[in-house]
């Protein structure tokens, strides 16, 4: 298996991926190629690995492909395929396309890496638009939010693919046989939210009653972090809120237990007493754990990084992005993509 990774991409590039890279080769047994400026790469290395240990046991463990530009968190999405040519992220996603790789993770620019996803390796054919989708903790252990960001304004059409596509994520990579559907809304009765929400709400009712989704209903948003869903449905405006507000909260938490357990000797005592307990909700809180998030709806598997990733953040995405390429999601949306289509889509 080999991963093909933007080391220029995010705010700690190229020392975050570099040592994400080697931490993920050491653990996981994949091969990368580490795409970006070549001397800051090999600078990296001669830090994490100074024997320059490249193989072993004869086997590759990494490749370097050379690159003169880098995409930054300000560029426009629009002109980066056309103006940052020689980028890492430009040339990984062709590297991915032409088949040079199995997967590509990146922590750079979202909108950039979403418009080259889809110009470089492409959207499935009959799928609209492709979705961010990341796997969000909840009392059941998570749930997969789709869309998180890629898609601001959709239409019922683009949120029914995404419930498709969000049941074939879960059901091979969360191993839940009959993923749960529930569609974002501010009410759980059939009739709540906005129009949008109204007709998508008939379209994935529809597809239930075919046999063809395990729609609960509508969900508000606290029940996403109570359980009881499996795929939470919406566009990606309200994903992101909703995604941010998860962030926020368990910053927010984990920063007041501090203090609280340090007000006195007999909170102190009680915090070694739940020590391992406060271990294990920081870890189920913790991005770095969960890596990235899947960019599902292309022909091939991309995963972005969270722009702050560090060394640890980056193994978990390329640990991720192995996954997704071994999991069959992409075969399954395609093999049934007449099922996902409104019979109005024109097939692009």
């Amino acid at each position: 298996m080999k991963i093909i990774v933007d080391a220029m991409g995010g705010d700690f590039a190229p020392k975050a991926a570099v040592e994400g890279a080697f931490l993920a080769m050491r653990e996981f047994g994949v091969e990368t190629v580490l795409v970006g400026d070549k001397r800051e790469i090999e600078t990296c290395i001669k830090q994490i690995d100074p024997a320059g240990n490249k193989a072993d046991k004869g086997h590759l463990l990494y490749d370097i492909v050379h690159t003169t530009q880098a995409v930054t968190m300000e560029d426009d999405p629009a002109r980066v395929i056309r103006e940052k040519k020689d980028s890492s992220l430009v040339v990984g996603l062709t590297l991915l396309r032409d088949g040079f790789g199995d997967a590509f993770v990146s922590a750079g620019n979202t909108g950039a890496l979403l418009s080259g996803a889809t110009l470089i390796t492409k959207r499935i054919r009959g799928i609209r638009r492709a979705a961010l989708s990341p796997v969000i903790p909840n009392k059941e252990g998570g749930a997969l939010l789709v869309d998180c960001g890629a898609n601001a304004e959709c239409t019922p059409e683009y949120l029914m693919q995404f419930a498709f596509m969000g049941s074939y994520y879960v059901n091979r990579m969360l191993n839940i046989e009959k993923p749960r559907i529930g569609l974002l809304n501010n009410g759980t009765e059939a009739g709540k939210g906005t129009q949008l929400q109204r007709d998508t709400y008939e379209l994935l009712q529809a597809a239930h009653e075919a046999g063809k989704l395990n729609f609960i209903g509508n969900v508000e948003a606290r029940s996403v972090l109570l359980g009881g869903v499996d795929v939470v449905v919406t566009d990606g405006f309200t994903g992101n809120v909703l995604l941010k507000g998860i962030e926020g909260t368990a910053m927010f938490l984990m920063g007041e237990l501090k203090p609280i357990f340090k007000r006195s000797a007999k909170t102190k005592v009680a915090a070694l007493l739940v020590r391992s307990g406060l271990m294990g909700l920081k870890a189920k809180l913790d991005v770095s754990e969960h890596g990235g998030t899947a960019l599902l709806g292309i022909t091939k598997p991309v995963i972005k990084a969270h722009g702050n990733s560090d060394a640890k953040t980056m193994r978990s995405a390329i640990r991720q992005a192995r996954e997704l390429a071994q999991s069959g999601i992409i075969e399954d949306i395609t093999a049934n993509i007449d099922a996902i289509k409104l019979k109005q889509t024109d097939g692009e």
